[in-house]
Order: structure tokens, then sequence, then C-alpha cells
């Protein structure tokens, strides 16, 4: 399965839970995740999407780690199979 394809499902899977998921783009702050993922409640994680079996670049494993350091959950997303798993870890009261 290729990457935007995972993607569409994950934002699918985001509305149909009642969120949102959009499309992260930082002029000047390269390697932010794909997907900001905001939930009811307040909660929010960011998603990485890359293709089966691909890896983040050293830029964007950075950016992970500085996003957790404040506090901020962040996945990388590979295969559908972790979408429900990455959106239950997020959490937010689905409709």
């Amino acid at each position: 399965m290729r990457e935007r394809q995972i993607e569409q499902k994950l934002v699918k899977a985001v509305k149909a839970a009642g969120g949102i998921a959009p499309k992260l783009t930082s002029p000047g702050f390269d390697g932010m995740p794909d997907r900001m993922v905001l939930m009811r409640g307040g909660c929010i994680g960011f998603v990485e999407v890359k293709a089966p079996g691909e890896e983040p670049r050293p830029l964007q494993l950075s950016r992970h780690r500085r996003l957790r350091r404040l506090g901020f959950k962040v996945y990388v997303l590979d295969g559908v199979d972790q979408i429900e798993i990455i959106l239950r870890e997020i959490g937010g009261d689905a409709e």
C-alpha cells in the first residue's frame, strides 16, 4: 500500500471518530510530521505517515523527539492496521 493511501485512510478514520487531521506544512521548520490529529476533549497527536517498511529521516526523528519532550504524542504510521491503535492512544471521545 502506498503512503498516500495510508494517509487517506487515517484522515477518514479520524473524521469518523469525530476529529480532524489537518495536513501540516511548516515553512522554515522542515521535518514536522505529516498530520496533526485533533480529537474531542483537546486531545492532540502528530502522525508521520510512511509507506510500509519506510523509516523517518534523521531530521524527522529529531522533530519527533522535540515534540515528545514538549509532551505531545508522536507516531510513525506505516500500515492501516495501526490506525485504530493510534487513535485510541491519542484519545478523545468518539461520536
